[in-house]
């Protein structure tokens, strides 16, 4: 049975840096929880190597490779080092009482490498299959 969206649980931000809900906005525009307001984000690189440029849309935040093209800042966040550049520093029971009331979930890797087969077949290709030769 299908259930309708209820106001405002059609789409929920995770803080890049702590990854509880996102409720206030930094000044760079990212999404981030009440404990990272004032904390900046570094420059993000591609997986080409170039810089990413932040852009804000529609459905949120997201990050433009001149190569690339757009990509969502779940990717982008999995291959950089997120951490805080802006120098504010925390104090380091707040940081441990944080670790250990909420810890970040596991995100699975979008690029995770495909395992080797074992065992792998060989075909073989005539130059009269329809299929294979065009």
């Amino acid at each position: 049975m299908r259930m309708p969206k209820r106001y405002g649980e059609s789409r929920r931000d995770p803080c890049p840096f702590c990854g509880r809900q996102a409720t206030a906005t930094s000044e760079q525009g990212v999404p981030v929880c009440t404990s990272h307001k004032s904390a900046v984000l570094p420059e993000m690189k591609c997986v080409c190597g170039s810089y990413l440029e932040m852009k804000k849309g529609k459905f949120g935040v997201f990050y433009t490779c001149i190569d690339c093209g757009n990509l969502s800042s779940a990717k982008v966040f999995e291959f950089n080092e997120v951490r805080d550049v802006s120098g504010v520093k925390q104090g380091p029971e707040k940081k441990a009482s944080l670790q250990d009331k909420n810890p970040e979930p596991a995100r699975r890797s979008l690029f995770a490498s495909v395992p080797e087969k074992k065992n792998p077949r060989e075909i073989v290709v005539r130059a009269d299959d329809p299929f294979y030769c065009s």
